[in-house]
């Protein structure tokens, strides 16, 4: 069954979402623009969505409790609803453009910064094409610019070539972690002289080199993750 992704007229503005309601509403709008058949979604479908090994970073490993509970944050939030499937399974939908104020443009690039974290305008344009197009690059960094505007994206290093962009929707304290990370990140690349490789966002070279950097990247983000969580505990 095919349902619109928004009918209702107003939502609450946006606020801070932990990490597994990120995860749960980026699938939630990723399904929704690009298998709409199976559209709103189970549980168990979300489990699956949040947990794939493709589009994410970084890697997750959500049970159906997890989603459940983020289920019920993002619907306390006004975000997601629960709707009356075609049987007996209870699916899920998103308020997104509602919730956001965005177009479709603009609900792209916010997914794709909630599935995989800072990005490019290069990258969001590679990624986010697959549910709305986007032509160049001139069209992403409007649309940046115009959730700059909003509040709903952040820049996270300086203007220039290979700028860094996020979403605004971490909580207080993974703000101030991801603007070290990112700041410690930049530092070390300055000391190393480490220059990004001159090449097509859509050259052979560049998918292969950025795989192989997102797979590095999605490792440290993992090791990262259970070390948090030994300290947490």
């Amino acid at each position: 069954m095919t349902v619109p992704e928004s009918t209702e007229n107003s939502a609450p503005r946006p606020t801070p979402l932990g990490r597994n309601e990120r995860r749960v509403l980026g699938v939630l709008i990723e399904k929704a623009k690009t298998t709409p058949d199976n559209y709103p979604m189970s549980i168990a479908a979300i489990v699956a969505g949040a947990n794939q090994k493709s589009n994410r970073s970084p890697l997750m490993q959500l049970d159906e409790d997890d989603v459940q509970m983020s289920l019920d944050k993002l619907r306390a939030a006004g975000v997601a609803r629960e709707v009356q499937g075609s049987g007996r399974v209870t699916k899920f939908r998103h308020v997104a453009y509602e919730w956001l104020g965005v177009d479709a443009a603009g609900v792209a690039i916010m997914t794709e910064l909630l599935l995989r974290g800072p990005q490019t305008v290069g990258e969001l344009r590679t990624r986010a094409s697959r549910m709305h197009d986007l032509p160049d690059l001139e069209m992403v960094s409007a649309v940046i610019a115009a959730l700059q505007t909003k509040g709903l994206v952040q820049a996270m290093t300086p203007p220039g070539r290979g700028q860094t962009f996020a979403h605004s929707l971490y909580p207080p304290d993974e703000q101030r972690y991801l603007s070290l990370k990112i700041a410690s990140q930049e530092s070390a690349d300055e000391d190393t002289g480490a220059i990004k490789p001159a090449v097509s966002a859509n050259s052979p070279v560049h998918e292969s080199r950025l795989a192989a950097m997102e797979a590095k990247l999605d490792e440290l983000q993992m090791r990262l993750d259970e070390l948090e969580s030994r300290i947490g505990a």
